[in-house]
Formats: C-alpha cells, structure tokens, sequence
C-alpha cells in the first residue's frame, strides 16, 4: 500500500521500521522539525526522522497543516493510508480524508480509558492493572474514532512509566502490520467505542511532578512512577548548600506508618499520609548516574529523621 507515515517520539520507530518492513510503499514521513538539544543546544531531529533518512524516505516538518498548501501537498502523495503514531500536531479533516482509506491511529490505550496527550504515563499513575495499544481510525474528535485491533498489556507492581512505554511499543508495531494487511484484503472492521468509561489523559504538567508526602503511599509510589523517566517526580532537601532537587525514578508501597515526608531508615523508606514508600532509584540534580535508597542516603549522609520536602 501507499502509506504516509506521521511520527515523531521513539514511540513511533518500531511501527515505521515495521511498515517499511512490510514492503509498504512509504511515500513520505511527517514528523516534527529539528529541536535543539544538548548541551550545545543543536538542532537535533526526531527520531522518526533519523530512521526516515536511513530509510532514504522523503521527509516533511511543516509547521501547519491547517494551510491550503499543507493540504494540496498532502493529497499529491495519493496515499492509500494514513498512520499516525505520535506525531504531536491535530489534524484538520482535510488531512484526515486525504488517503483512500482515511488515517489509521496507534494510540498508547485501551479506548476510551486514557484519551488524550499522556494515556502511558496516566495509566501508572492511577495504578491501573493493565494497559494496551490500540488502533484507531481517525475523526475529527479527540481520539473518539472506531477501533479495529488492540493489544493488552498488563501493569507489574513497580512498572514505572518508560518501561511501560518500551512494552508497548512492538505490540503496536505487529498490531498496525496487522491492520494494513487485513486493510488491503478489504476485512479490517471497526467498532465504536463504548460511551462509558472515558478518561482523558491531560498533558503531564510540571507541578504534578513534586511529590505529596500527604497522600497514601500507594497514591505516591503510582506517581513516582508514572513520572519516571520523564519529567521525573522529585523532592528537596537541604544537602548542605541550600535546597537540592533530587529525583524518584522508581518507588514501592509500605504499610510501615509515620510523620508524612520523614525519613525513616537507612534504606530509603519515607513516610506519607497513610503508609510509607521505598525509594528505589534516585537521581541528584546536576549527577549523571542513579543510585539506590541506600546509597543515596548514604552517599548525601542523611539519617533518619530527616524532612523531606
């Protein structure tokens, strides 16, 4: 088939390495314009973009697509189909109804739980027992759209939110193989969504990433690690030099009981308003490397007793 492949984040090169795999003719790739990153702040491509050269794929980084040129451009491809993982950017119904067959979506849910910007990272955070991709085709709606195949994946107690990430991605990639090649037989079929059990997964905002001491230890270790890697849930303390940030990239629930955000072993274990969470990996601001509960008490020579804001 003739495909137009839209996709920026990681999360999208394994379905546009799968697809080119496929022997689909992939007559271009969308993604978001270089960002500067690094310490040298140097314009960096996307990911998707790196494997589209690789691939010797013609790639386009529009700023719009809502333009009449963006459209016309857009049509001249004569896809077949759309497919859109994570490409960052809304597409106006011009877009949408350009391809023969419309747009397919790989979103990082089990619609119509996790709508939205950050389905992953929501999903760990509410402590959700299992996630999954699914893939969607597209409408003007956010992510309302019929679907045609998903793949479940469970949550493991402690999964923090890039693991997640990494398991779902090949099951999204062997989930659109699928669906492109029942398309091309005419059998891939549709059903709507169920009209109970929406929930949007709003964009991660900064503030959510300080962590609450107040809330139950479960409530804490979710969010720990539904913000780990990114941007990271984090707290501060007075290291010698002032208040330090220091990063939780990964943490378990205790039932041990305490004064919320007191220190109370060697080990790394914090009380919160009802139980206690073990800080498994951490990471100073301005330090390369992660260390462990222990060696990070240890290493910024804290007892326990300490307050931890």
């Amino acid at each position: 088939m003739r495909v137009v492949f839209m996709g920026t984040p990681d999360f999208a090169v394994p379905t546009l390495a799968r697809l080119a795999q496929d022997g689909h003719t992939i007559v271009a790739v969308y993604t978001r314009a270089p960002a500067k990153a690094g310490r040298g702040m140097s314009l960096r491509p996307s990911p998707v973009h790196m494997l589209a050269d690789t691939l010797g794929i013609p790639v386009l980084t529009p700023a719009t697509l809502r333009s009449p040129e963006a459209a016309e451009t857009f049509a001249a491809h004569r896809a077949d189909i759309g497919v859109v993982v994570a490409y960052g950017m809304l597409l106006p119904q011009a877009i949408l109804d350009a391809p023969k067959h419309g747009c397919l979506n790989l979103h990082g849910s089990l619609l119509p739980r996790w709508r939205g910007a950050a389905p992953i990272q929501r999903a760990v955070m509410a402590g959700d027992a299992e996630s999954g991709v699914g893939i969607m085709r597209m409408e003007a709606g956010l992510d309302t759209g019929p679907v045609a195949l998903e793949g479940h994946v469970p949550i493991a107690s402690g999964m923090t939110a890039g693991a997640l990430h990494d398991a779902l991605m090949p099951v999204g990639a062997e989930l659109m193989s699928q669906a492109l090649e029942r398309l091309d037989r005419g059998d891939l079929t549709f059903t709507s969504q169920a009209q109970e059990g929406v929930v949007y997964a709003h964009k991660i905002d900064n503030a959510e990433a300080r962590i609450d001491w107040s809330l139950p230890a479960a409530q804490v270790a979710n969010r720990i690690n539904g913000l780990s890697p990114f941007p990271g849930a984090f707290f501060e303390v007075d290291l010698g030099k002032g208040p330090e940030r220091v990063k939780v990239l990964r943490a378990s629930a205790s039932d041990v009981a305490g004064t919320p955000g007191t220190l109370l072993d060697a080990e790394g274990l914090v009380a919160c308003g009802a139980g206690a969470v073990r800080l498994l990996e951490l990471r100073r601001a301005g330090k390369g490397g992660s260390a462990s509960g222990a060696e990070f008490v240890r290493g910024a020579r804290i007892a326990p007793g300490a307050s931890l804001g």
